[in-house]
């Protein structure tokens, strides 16, 4: 597998890269397969069939509207979000659909868009199939699993299709003590050797470029939720507080003791409320982890003397290594692993990318992702009415804290610790294979049953 940092931070949309961005993806795919195969034209009916935690949290985290968005031809990255509910509006208003923009057909959601709730596809929670017909009898169906981050994969596959079909990277790693060795024995930071790899597949003046381009989407996205005012959708009618914070903050006219944490607080809420919101946001390395990531580079670059865009490459290169690791050797799917997969890994990225900023050892960076996520294992995934609101928002705010504080924590000391990363990234999957699924992104346990949606 040969991972790349823009695997693990895409530009997408709110407000779930699993349930959302991955079921978009994976709509348009199975259509762009029929168009090359030439079925397209014959086609005059599509269902799609969603299991497990798709199912069970799909209305509240808009994988009904992906769904209708990727079978139109919508591309999380480059769909406008401004379009998305006059385009649903046209669809259920008419009763019709148009294939890839193109192909007109009848779809009616209760009859073609079916939420199995009591049943799972084995090889993920999040599974989709997708069938198509043409004059009455099928032409292609086709499963498809989203598996976190907005990685899609298709039945028997292993890994996604991005992450498979690149050449070899100089420095492959597949834990964290090789990636620590790997930097001994070849004199590197760990950004340099993310660079090096990077720069297999792209020239470096265009990966730095991309890794900028994250970073400038996400100011926007902080810039955009501290400007948004009203209720978030959904029933819960849960309020925007960013935008109150952030006027608070910049009234307050002086600094106070904390004063640099209530703006990390602002940073992550703006982040999230945005994603709940269905706008524009970068998965890091989910969308319900979107704010961690973001929070902490805003106060890297607004509170830490000496902080440069160089810097943010250092951090961003640095998080993206830490994603990876998790992503091969655990999930950063909170419906296989709960939200100490987004989170907890959030957390862990956003601590070693801030060491790496401030000029830490890799030794100091391992340390921080493991304090970072050591101190969210076993973090549940139990979203209030399915929503990526409650207690979503929030966690990211605490998250993005936690993450500042194991930084410091390993800036503090040598690098050397008794609990590797490796150690809890296995621990971290170990946890989530024992949790029960009641907690895993199906809001069947925790909060989710014990709190009303009113």
């Amino acid at each position: 597998m040969s991972l790349s940092v823009f695997d693990i931070f895409k530009i997408g949309i709110g407000p779930s890269s699993s349930h959302t961005m991955g079921p978009m993806r994976a709509a348009r795919e199975f259509l762009l397969g029929l168009e090359r195969d030439g079925l397209l034209d014959s086609v005059d009916s599509v269902t799609a069939r969603l299991y497990g935690s798709l199912a069970l949290t799909g209305l509240g985290h808009g994988t009904d509207q992906a769904i209708l968005m990727g079978l139109t031809g919508a591309d999380p990255e480059s769909v406008d979000p401004d379009t998305i509910a006059p385009t649903l509006q046209r669809i259920r208003s008419s009763g019709r659909i148009e294939l890839l923009g193109r192909r007109e057909i009848p779809f009616v959601e209760r009859e073609h868009l079916l939420l199995l709730r009591a049943e799972r596809l084995p090889q993920h929670p999040n599974g989709m199939r997708f069938t198509a017909t043409a004059g009455g009898s099928p032409v292609r169906e086709e499963e498809y699993y989203s598996i976190g981050g907005g990685f899609i994969v298709r039945a028997g596959e292993d890994q996604a299709r991005e992450a498979s079909t690149r050449a070899a990277a100089p420095y492959p790693f597949a834990s964290g003590r090789e990636l620590l060795a790997l930097c001994r024995e070849n004199g590197l930071e760990i950004f340099e050797l993310v660079l090096a790899n990077e720069r297999a597949w792209a020239s470096e003046a265009s990966v730095r470029a991309g890794v900028m381009r994250i970073w400038e989407v996400m100011q926007a996205c902080v810039t955009r939720g501290f400007h948004q005012t009203g209720v978030l959708p959904g029933p819960l009618k849960v309020r925007r507080r960013a935008p109150k914070l952030y006027r608070q903050l910049t009234e307050s006219g002086g600094a106070r003791p904390l004063e640099a944490l209530d703006w990390v607080d602002a940073f992550a809420l703006a982040v999230n409320e945005e994603n709940a919101a269905g706008g524009r946001v970068v998965t890091a390395p989910t969308n319900g982890a979107a704010g961690i990531v973001p929070a902490v580079l805003h106060y890297y670059r607004r509170f830490e003397p000496g902080a440069s865009d160089d810097g943010v490459l250092r951090f961003l290169l640095t998080a993206a290594a830490i994603g990876m690791l998790y992503k091969q050797n655990a999930s950063i799917s909170g419906a296989e692993m709960g939200c100490q997969g987004e989170v907890g890994v959030a957390c862990s990225m956003a601590a070693g990318g801030l060491v790496a900023a401030l000029q830490g050892s890799n030794e100091q960076v391992e340390n921080a992702a493991e304090i970072g996520m050591e101190h969210n294992l076993g973090l549940t995934c139990d979203p209030v009415g399915g929503l990526v609101q409650i207690p979503c928002i929030e966690r990211n705010a605490m998250g993005a804290v936690k993450a500042i504080n194991a930084a410091y924590l390993a800036l503090r000391g040598d690098g050397s610790h008794k609990v590797s990363l490796d150690h809890v990234i296995i621990t971290m999957r170990q946890t989530g294979e024992d949790m029960s699924t009641i907690y895993k992104e199906t809001s069947q346990g925790g909060l989710a049953v014990n709190v009303t949606e009113c």
